[in-house]
């Protein structure tokens, strides 16, 4: 495959400005249970190249199935038809960058498509029976995934680097209903649970059938629970929730493509200027964002980006005032950066690299643990988890909703509420942060489906974050 890939840069070379080709070989396996019974078996292989090409500062771009040498030759061909049929471009060079060399694996201690079917759905159905203990759930849902990919890349500058990535990880949720009222509760998180790149000894460290009883309780108390009051009160964000405000009102918000107005007619745009790195206030002073490639365990991290920059940590945010951009070497030259951030990524072989986020982390404080956070604050609300949420397209007016959310009264965690919500802007949420615990309680969570490109790409992500404290914060109708 190096020879191959090698070659065709040898034949691009002499017709493009620039060529580059990915390799990718993707084994995907999920299962799940719903209410005792197997829901879901469903393992996948594929395998490809896409061959990218820039001609007069236009791209094309080209795929094909399998790993057959006239293939992917007739993939050159058509990417180089697409980019000399392009208007000329006349814009910035690419951004500079060494060329990517050398071989990268992450960590694995026990490859999950090794264990046997067997013992996976094992733990599937102790996850199931504990969650069916509680009176008064009525569904019941327990999954696993594993995700491995293999890709080599190689480019008319030279590169030629390979990498090996394996995720994997999964979760539970309960659902309680009365009436036209209906609760869940999901651990460690909604929207996929707790992924990493990881092998299997993630997925059993959840311990999942330990909290199971747990967090069906919870959805039952639910539908007696309260309803959140609406009003402006103190709020602590942790874990998901966290994780999402970070990615849904930061991570989106800084990618260049969008600030630059390239993702207008699909995802949306951004509040953010081209110009704002320096000057533009995005939080207050306890707020550092950070875009890391490099983070243990993340969903974004990898040695290469897709177009074979180096990934390194980026500062985003620092003390509340933007820093820079996730960027490609495109977007970089255009608005005068050194360098890329390293953040295209591309979903599979048949789809060209975009600006997508890696790992972007709210940095941890100096306000201790989440015990200490909530006996520092006299009055307000806990959301862990998240349930649902809204932005627009200029990611700078947001709503979000939790599956539950705790009281704090006088320092104490108190009663269970149902239905939190939360809504707020972008840069006054994040300017009314006053405290972010200490790095013993930074922890990732993973999302597994940002979606983001035309025609469409699915993006896995993590977001490192410690509790966060926000002040006089719209929760429920205004």
């Amino acid at each position: 495959m190096q020879d191959l890939l090698q070659n065709l840069m040898d034949s691009a070379s002499r017709r493009a400005e620039y060529a580059d080709a990915r390799f990718v070989r993707t084994r995907a396996e999920r299962l799940s249970t719903r209410n005792g019974g197997l829901d879901r078996l469903d393992s996948h292989e594929s395998e490809g190249i896409g061959v990218r090409v820039r001609i007069g500062g236009a791209w094309g771009f080209a795929a094909a199935r399998g790993t057959s040498r006239r293939d992917a030759e007739a993939a050159l061909d058509r990417a180089l038809a697409l980019g000399a049929a392009q208007p000329a471009a006349i814009g910035a060079a690419l951004a500079p960058e060494p060329p990517a060399r050398g071989s990268w694996e992450s960590p694995v201690r026990r490859d999950p498509f090794a264990v046997p079917l067997e013992d996976k759905l094992a733990v599937l159905w102790a996850i199931d029976k504990e969650l069916r203990t509680e009176p008064g759930v009525n569904l019941t849902l327990a999954h696993f995934q594993a995700l491995g990919v293999e890709k080599l890349f190689a480019s008319t500058e030279g590169a030629l680097c390979e990498q090996r990535t394996t995720e994997c990880g999964g979760g539970m949720a309960a659902v309680a209903v009365a009436g036209d009222e209906s609760q869940i509760r999901s651990y460690p998180a909604s929207h996929g649970g707790s992924v990493a790149q990881a092998g299997y000894e993630h997925f059993l460290g959840l311990d999942l059938p330990g909290a199971a009883s747990r967090l069906s309780s919870e959805a039952v108390a639910l539908l007696r629970a309260p309803a959140c009051p609406p009003g402006r009160t103190t709020l602590i964000l942790a874990g998901e929730q966290l994780g999402l405000q970070v990615h849904e009102s930061v991570g989106h918000a800084v990618e260049l493509d969008r600030v630059l107005g390239r993702e207008a007619s699909y995802a949306g745009t951004s509040f953010v200027p081209p110009d704002g790195i320096g000057s533009l206030r995005f939080g207050s002073e306890l707020v550092s964002v950070t875009a890391d490639a490099t983070t243990g365990g993340g969903l974004g991290t990898y040695r290469w980006d897709d177009e074979g920059v180096e990934g390194r940590p980026v500062p985003i945010v620092g003390q509340g005032v933007l820093t820079g951009f996730l960027s490609s070497r495109e977007t970089a030259a255009e608005i005068g950066l050194e360098r890329s951030s390293g953040c295209m990524r591309a979903e599979g072989f048949a789809r060209q690299p975009i600006v997508r986020m890696t790992n972007v982390n709210l940095e941890p404080g100096e306000a201790g643990t989440l015990d200490d956070l909530i006996a520092d604050t006299k009055d307000g609300l806990l959301i862990a988890t998240n349930r649902s949420w809204s932005i627009d397209n200029r990611r700078l007016h947001f709503q979000f909703e939790g599956e539950a959310a705790w009281e704090i009264e006088n320092g104490r965690r108190g009663r269970l509420l149902r239905n939190p919500s939360y809504a707020g802007l972008t840069p006054e949420f994040w300017a009314s942060c006053d405290a972010v615990c200490s790095k013993s309680d930074w922890e990732l969570i993973s999302l597994l489906d940002c979606g983001k490109g035309e025609p469409g790409q699915v993006m896995r992500v993590s977001h490192g974050s410690a509790p966060a404290r926000f002040r006089n914060v719209q929760v429920g109708l205004a």
